[in-house]
């Protein structure tokens, strides 16, 4: 099982990011996907969850209206659109399989099985 999430990078508050997360090893359409993130010295975060089919999108309070999870089962693939990018988003931001997620536990880390490596993303005010 592989999750490569790439697409971070610095940008200035207001601006915009587009992180991908290529999936392999596993049953991608069969599985929710989600984002979490974790800033420096602080607890790892949901951030946002989609569905096997793309059709339900679950957000935290803080990044509802600006960030857009989707996904395209043929190519394996699950996007985060930032949009409006604050200096408090800053964090690595981790792509997540949920194979055995049902929309009860979602926004839970611990229900996910297979984790990516992480991409910084930093904003700067």
């Amino acid at each position: 099982v592989q999750l490569q999430a790439y697409g971070g990078g610095l940008v200035q508050a207001g601006g915009s990011l587009r992180l991908s997360c290529a999936a392999s090893g596993f049953t991608f359409c069969n599985s929710y996907m989600a984002w979490f993130c974790q800033a420096s010295g602080k607890e790892q975060e949901f951030v946002a969850v989609i569905n096997q089919g793309g059709g339900s999108a679950t957000y935290t309070d803080s990044v509802k209206g600006r960030f857009t999870i989707s996904r395209d089962n043929r190519k394996n693939t699950v996007y985060l659109q930032m949009n409006s990018l604050r200096p408090e988003d800053t964090a690595i931001y981790y792509c997540a399989a949920g194979p055995s997620v049902i929309q009860s536990n979602a926004a839970n880390a611990i229900a996910y099985a297979y984790w990516g490596q992480g991409t910084q993303v930093t904003v700067s005010s």
